[in-house]
């Protein structure tokens, strides 16, 4: 499975968000710390998930890495996130 895969399923099994976008930024972090030949070592999530609802934004960026823990440990180096509640 790739990363995006992962990282897409992972998301939508823990947080069943009402949009997702997932972007492979790797190629852009060429030589950085982390980077690998073949990328899938830096991402951009944006989601949108009831869940997040109430939650402060470090709260909702707790939630997503902890549905990542699997994609970090097969070599996720970095995440960036935008994280939503419907509505916002």
């Amino acid at each position: 499975m790739s990363m995006q895969s992962l990282i897409e399923t992972r998301l939508r099994e823990a947080l069943s968000p009402t949009s997702l976008s997932i972007i492979d930024e790797s190629h852009l972090h060429a030589g950085h710390a982390g980077w690998r030949e073949g990328g899938e070592t830096h991402y951009r999530v944006e989601i949108t998930a009831e869940a997040f609802s109430g939650q402060s934004r470090v709260a909702r960026h707790r939630m997503v890495n902890a549905a990542l823990a699997e994609a970090f440990d097969r070599g996720l180096h970095a995440l960036a996130m935008k994280t939503h509640a419907p509505g916002e």
